[in-house]
Formats: structure tokens, sequence, C-alpha cells
């Protein structure tokens, strides 16, 4: 059976929600953002065995929205009839799916559900990502990385850059700042100061945030965002300046990062993104992570203006592309 979740059930959703951003907390802020959050739950008598969290986007000048379970469960019939469900009442043109499916026995029957019910979507995270195993010991981890990478940790050290988790406001204020300087800088439109804030608050109270810091010569140089959950540590967010960018902060953050994954007795650190080509791909590369694919992005249809939408999406994404060549992206 397949229902609507209560809110006093909370605590229950979060124990079978596989990834942060199907947390209830994460359906929280998105909330206070503007959008509207339906979740579902999957029972088997009355034991929640499965969560679905949809998060609804409004459609600026309409009342059509569309809909995204981004890190969910896998699909089955009945849910992906659940889903449908949800995406016509809340006059959605579709319900894009990403979902999060690690040791995934049944691939290929999967894949050829979504393939009959779904069209191919644009992605939203990459297909694929990269997974350290954090069961491992740190002289196992660490001898499994390249030489080069090596080298820039220990040369980093060597400079006297020094890690730590700091979630005050005002490590939290670099961070603000140092997103704004590297999205600039690198030319790619990143979430807004006020969604980052708002993220930032609503999620501190859940205890699966953290900021870690690098510091060079008493200034913030570095930092990167953490999300913990269950067994898994998840890298989201980082920004640094290009101020120091020769003493490799960088290189020193993930090592930093992977030993306090395990501190708190992880698991699996995702280091979430993974594009061939990427400059953020050979430095992750670097640490010797196992590739993981996922089964990529998938639009379940319920209105016949989806297609119309998708080639207006397309030219909107062509012309921002365009401006952002010419035109610094704002924060």
């Amino acid at each position: 059976m397949i229902k609507v979740i209560p809110d006093s059930e909370k605590n229950e959703f979060n124990k079978v929600a596989l990834h942060p951003l199907q947390s209830w907390e994460w359906g929280e802020f998105r909330s206070l953002w503007g959008n509207k959050i339906v979740r579902l739950g999957v029972y088997e008598g009355r034991t929640l065995t499965q969560g679905i969290q949809i998060i609804f986007s409004k459609i600026p000048f309409t009342n059509l929205k569309i809909g995204t379970v981004i890190k969910g469960p896998t699909p089955t019939p009945e849910i992906l009839e659940a889903i449908k469900k949800a995406g016509k009442e809340e006059h959605a043109l579709f319900i894009k799916l990403e979902p999060f499916d690690p040791n995934l026995k049944n691939k290929i029957e999967v894949l050829k559900l979504l393939k009959e019910n779904c069209t191919p979507g644009k992605r939203l995270f990459t297909p694929t990502s990269f997974w350290l195993d954090l069961t491992k010991s740190e002289e196992e981890l660490l001898k499994s990385f390249s030489s080069k990478t090596r080298y820039n940790i220990r040369l980093a050290e060597k400079h006297g850059v020094k890690v730590v988790e700091d979630n005050s406001e005002k490590a939290f204020e670099k961070y603000l700042e140092l997103t704004k300087e590297t999205s600039q800088r690198q030319g790619f439109y990143a979430h807004t100061k006020k969604y980052h804030e708002l993220m930032w608050k609503s999620l501190r109270k859940s205890g699966a945030i953290h900021l870690l810091t690098a510091t060079y010569k008493g200034e913030i140089i570095t930092t990167w965002i953490l999300f913990s959950w269950h067994d898994f540590l998840y890298y989201p967010y980082g920004a640094s300046t290009e101020k120091y960018k020769n003493v490799m902060a960088n290189n020193l953050m993930m090592w930093e990062a992977i030993k306090f994954g395990k501190s708190l007795g992880l698991k699996t650190f995702d280091l979430w993104g993974r594009e061939e080509g990427k400059g953020f791909t050979k430095f992750k590369e670097g640490y010797n992570p196992e590739v993981v694919e996922f089964l990529g992005s998938w639009d379940l249809i319920t209105s016949f203006l989806y297609y119309p939408y998708r080639i207006l999406e397309n030219i909107r994404w062509l012309i921002l592309r365009l401006k952002s060549k010419i035109i610094k992206p704002n924060f």
C-alpha cells in the first residue's frame, strides 16, 4: 500500500529515506524555499518500508508545476502509479526521477520498466559518481591514492594548511563569499546566496550538515559543505579562492574529509559528481574511488504540454549558457 505520510511519521520516514535529498529536513527546507512537498510511503502492513519525497516547483506565470524525485527509491509499477497520480493532482507536466540505487541487482528489469513508462530527461545530477570505502584504514587509503595526490597532501601540510570542522556563522559567511568568487571565476550558475542561507539554517538542526574550512596564514581559503546520512558522507558543495592555489589546500581538504567521515563511523564517501574531461573529475580520480553508475534521469509525463515545455526549456538553457560567457553569473 502507498499513501501520503503524516507529519507524525517524520522519524520513521527518515529511517527509510535513502539520501539526504530525500530527508524530511530537506523537504522542510524546500518548502520554505517555496516548493510544494508531497511525501508518500510504501507500507507493508503498518510498517513503513520506503519513503518517496516529491518536490513540486511552479512554472512562472502559470498554475502548472514540475515535480522531482531525486535520489529516491528504485521504481516499481506501484510507485510509478502513485507518483503519477500525485503529479496529476498537483497539475504537473511531469515528474523527474533520478533514483538512488546502490547495489541494485535487478537493474535490467528496472530499466525496462522505466523505458516503458517514462522518457529520458535532462539530468539534474551526473549519472555516475565516485565512492570511497571508508571502512579501509587510513594507511590503506593513502597508499591507494595517486603519487601526485599524496605529494599535494604533504605539500599542503608542509605549508601549514589547517583543516577543521567549523560550523560558526563567521565560517559560513566565508563559505558564501568564496562560493560567489568561485561561481564567477568558473562561469557557472550556483544557487543563490539566499538558497544557501536557508539550506544551512534548515539542515543544521538535523546534525546532517557540516562545514569544513582550510586555513592558510590565518585566512580561510577553502570551504566544503558535507552531508552525513545513515552510513554515507556526501560532498555536495565546495568553494575556494585563487589567491593561494599553489598550497594545494583542496587536496588536504579531501583527505581530512575522508578522515572526518571515518571519525563519524560512516562506511562510504560519495564524492557527488563525475563528468568525463572535467577538472573536478580528474581531481577526484587521484583518490582512487570506485565509479558507481545510477539509473539515469527519467521524466514521468503527466501532461501533453510536456513536449512544448522541453523545447522552451532547451532554448532557455542555450540562452543562459551564452549569457554566462558574456556576463558573470549573479549569486
